[in-house]
Order: C-alpha cells, then sequence, then structure tokens
C-alpha cells in the first residue's frame, strides 16, 4: 500500500509548512512550521512531512511576495 505526499500549487517562491494543512486539530498534530524556497527546478519538498508545492505555471520571482 503506498501513500503519496500532499502536492500543493503555490504562486510564490516562498512557501511555509506546519504539516497539518489537511489534519484536523490544526498544526498540533503537525511539525514545527518551517520557510521552504523553490529554486529553479520549480518546487520544493520539506523535510518533515514530504509535502511538495510546485510553482504555478506563470509565476516568477518578480511576483514574490517581500
Amino acid at each position: 500500500m503506498s501513500t503519496r505526499p500532499e502536492t500543493a500549487y503555490v504562486t510564490t517562491r516562498r512557501v511555509q509548512c506546519d504539516g497539518a494543512s489537511d489534519v484536523r486539530g490544526g498544526a498540533a498534530l503537525g511539525h514545527p512550521r518551517v520557510w521552504l524556497e523553490i529554486d529553479e527546478k520549480g518546487y520544493v519538498d520539506c523535510g518533515y512531512c514530504d509535502k511538495r508545492c510546485v510553482l504555478k505555471p506563470g509565476m516568477d520571482e518578480h511576483r514574490d511576495a517581500a
């Protein structure tokens, strides 16, 4: 039995993950909040929960939030 890690499509290169986005009960059931940076590959994987954040097509570094 194989379960695939969650994939989130985002609009900025800098994203946060706390492992609790789909967990009822919030961050108490996740992991410490970490900030991740999407590089030229167009995605980044969380080192805690393996969630993959993928930059939506057409989004680039000029649209990132400050």
